[in-house]
């Protein structure tokens, strides 16, 4: 039986801090999750200010998304986090508690991190997008 998932690093590229440079799936269903934002159930934003609560809620927000579809965070393939800040210490921490979190296997894939000027909502410091290729069974 093939794995559905294949995640590799080509040896002429460099050494990653936890993802993986290419990740190849077998013929399958996929979900393309809307940018999950730090917003609580009512819409409102979560931790105005604080880029580690909005992470934090983020993060819920994806793995909910994601059971949603009955994935998981090791069904991730792609992942695209924006954080609203050109700090690289923001950037580097935010990477850090994503993986400290729950969701921390989604990015073990194909993963990009972007420092950007804006986010959608009004004091949004950060989103992350990810595609899954979801479990046989429908």
């Amino acid at each position: 039986m093939t794995p559905r998932l294949t995640r590799l690093d080509p040896d002429a590229l460099h050494a990653t801090p936890g993802y993986h440079h290419v990740t190849v799936v077998e013929a399958g269903r996929t979900a393309h999750l809307a940018g999950q934002c730090p917003l609580d159930p009512e819409g409102d934003l979560v931790g105005p200010g604080s880029l580690d609560a909005q992470t934090d809620q983020v993060v819920a927000n994806a793995l909910t998304a994601l059971a949603a579809v009955g994935a998981g965070p090791d069904d991730v393939v792609r992942a695209v986090i924006y954080v609203r800040s050109d700090e690289r210490a923001d950037l580097s921490a935010t990477w850090a508690r994503l993986m400290d979190s729950a969701l921390a296997p989604a990015f073990t894939g194909a993963a990009t991190l972007l420092g950007v000027a804006q986010l959608g909502f009004a004091g949004q410091l950060v989103e992350i997008d990810l595609t899954a290729a979801l479990p046989d069974g429908g």
